[in-house]
């Protein structure tokens, strides 16, 4: 089993024009939120162009269809498939034309009331050909357009049948409208540069396309680009409360991003230092299992004052094992991604620093690598704490019989994955991770208690 990543989106208002090519950088900057399909929608003169496919950004998109692209309005997406699976169908952004225009919608998230949505939508006659929670939403929005007098009134109507995770960005012919799920799972932020209006799941995104950070998107609120005029829509906000994916600062998030005012590379940083006075060890060297364990390596090093080293290479041209869309092709690229340093840890008593634990064969196969490497001892910290339960809100968890937690004390996880020593990060320590954020916090997959009713799902 591997756990996925969830989606990445991106939008921007430029009369300048050319914004094809500015979401192609921001989403080269989200590549990590979804490796499996891509695409960016665009208005020129109020008409749709969209291109998108299975791939990489680098891959999707060349010269000539950044030039076909242009637009004075786009919307993007990077995509993995927490619902509907990797099908070129499924690929967002979504669009559609009816009889009061075109639309193009970008979702980052997961519904948890889709069954019933899609039954109730194909009793009123709608066919769908995606299948995906996304298309859902299109098609809400699509059908309350038909009963209001605007895009972000049927937006704002559509939002509220909606229940679960949802960061959108929405566009019209006219119009960039940014929406947020009154509990704020998932971020979205939103930047300036010069007249152009930037919206983006990460702030690492707005840095890459040269927009200044000028703030989230509360939970529940609804922001309308028109003409460069901004203006927020807050009627879903009342009763809404902030329960972000803590997840988000351990695993999902570029470091260099900045979530809720909280910088996630001193999350992960803190993580560790909390990791290292919770769970002490006497060791030789501290290393990280790339990317996501490496800062919380350097804060366990920081606070135990045992050196930090470099323990493995990674090879760039593999993507992160940890969303690969099956368990088998995960297994083979393990050995693939990672090398030990054999000069770093041969003979030492180490300290490794990874993100999770979910199914433990990846965690065995590493700490076989650094067993291989001349390794005396393996110390295994977790900067995150044991997952008991599914996620229902955009990140693949989908089952209790894949987390092997779940099945084994943590006395028999460590024999299993051949560590010497294995520690978590407690329940009790995850808010303290991020103690700049202006924002509560979902810990389901942590706890089993959910901000929202899972029953059925």
């Amino acid at each position: 089993m591997s756990i996925h990543e969830e989606c990445g989106v991106f939008g921007i208002y430029d009369p300048a024009g050319d914004c094809a090519r500015t979401t192609y950088y921001g989403l080269y900057s989200l590549q990590h939120r979804g490796q499996e399909a891509c695409g960016i929608a665009t208005i020129n003169d109020r008409e749709l162009s969209y291109h998108k496919d299975l791939g990489l950004v680098g891959d999707v998109f060349h010269q000539d269809v950044l030039d076909r692209l242009g637009g004075t309005m786009a919307v993007g997406h990077v995509r993995y498939s927490t619902t509907g699976g990797v099908r070129r169908e499924n690929a967002q952004p979504l669009t559609l034309k009816y009889v009061k225009g075109t639309l193009a919608v970008a979702h980052n998230g997961n519904l948890v009331n889709t069954p019933e949505l899609r039954t109730s939508f194909e009793y009123r006659g709608a066919i769908f050909q995606t299948t995906t929670d996304s298309e859902l939403i299109a098609y809400a929005i699509a059908q309350e357009r038909l009963r209001c007098g605007s895009a972000e009134e049927a937006v704002c109507q559509a939002v509220k049948g909606l229940r679960g995770a949802f960061s959108l960005i929405v566009m019209s012919a006219r119009k960039l409208i940014a929406a947020r799920d009154p509990w704020g799972f998932r971020p979205l932020c939103m930047g300036r540069r010069g007249q152009a209006v930037v919206f983006a799941s990460e702030s690492c995104a707005l840095d890459a396309v040269g927009a200044a950070f000028e703030r989230e998107i509360d939970p529940g609120e609804i922001v309308v680009v028109e003409d460069g005029q901004v203006r927020s829509i807050r009627e879903n906000c009342a009763g809404a409360t902030s329960h972000m994916c803590i997840f988000e600062y351990i695993y999902f998030a570029r470091p260099d991003s900045v979530i809720c005012g909280q910088s996630v590379h001193e999350a992960r940083l803190e993580a560790g230092r909390i990791l290292a006075r919770e769970h002490p060890v006497d060791a030789d060297v501290v290393i990280g299992v790339p990317d996501s364990g490496l800062d919380a390596a350097m804060g366990y090093a920081e606070e135990s004052g045992i050196p930090y080293g470099q323990g493995f290479v990674k090879n760039r041209y593999i993507g992160r094992t940890f969303i690969t869309p099956d368990q088998q092709s995960r297994e083979q690229a393990v050995r693939i991604k990672l090398g030990a340093l054999r000069s770093t840890v041969e003979g030492r008593r180490v300290v490794m620093i990874d993100d999770s634990i979910v199914r433990g064969t990846t965690s065995r196969q590493i700490i076989s690598l650094l067993r291989e490497a001349g390794a005396k001892e393996v110390h295994f910290r977790v900067s995150a704490p044991p997952f008991i339960a599914p996620c229902y809100f955009g990140t693949d968890i989908p089952d209790k019989k894949d987390l092997i937690a779940c099945h084994h004390t943590v006395e028999e996880i460590r024999r299993l994955v051949g560590a010497d020593t294995l520690g978590f990060l407690s329940v009790d320590a995850l808010e303290r991770i991020a103690p700049s954020a202006a924002c509560g916090f979902c810990k389901g997959c942590f706890t089993e208690e959910y901000p929202v009713a899972t029953a059925g799902m």
